[in-house]
């Protein structure tokens, strides 16, 4: 691939992604890991294996990227995630 090409590529891929928001699921001592999990995989349409690592990221680290998209489309699913009882926001 020549240095034009993925200069381009490199911009292409800037683009597609520059409207993009995030749902950052924090940990709490308040929920179980199986309320998490089961919310995940409801709300954010995760496979119960993607929400279950989702869930120890989140235990481990303190935070999640657990949905990526456009502001409007991710809004319905962080209130979701909020009155199910689980601290998130989008960023």
């Amino acid at each position: 691939m020549g240095t034009r090409e993925k200069e381009l590529e490199d911009v292409l891929l800037e683009e597609e992604t520059e409207n993009l928001n995030e749902i950052v699921l924090f940990n709490d001592n308040v929920n179980t890991f199986d309320h998490v999990i089961e919310t995940l995989i409801s709300v954010c349409e995760h496979t119960p294996e993607q929400a279950e690592q989702c869930s120890l990221i989140v235990h481990y680290n303190g935070k999640c990227t657990v949905k990526t998209g456009e502001y409007t489309y991710l809004k319905p699913k962080c209130t979701q995630l909020l009155e199910a009882g689980l601290s998130a926001e989008i960023v």
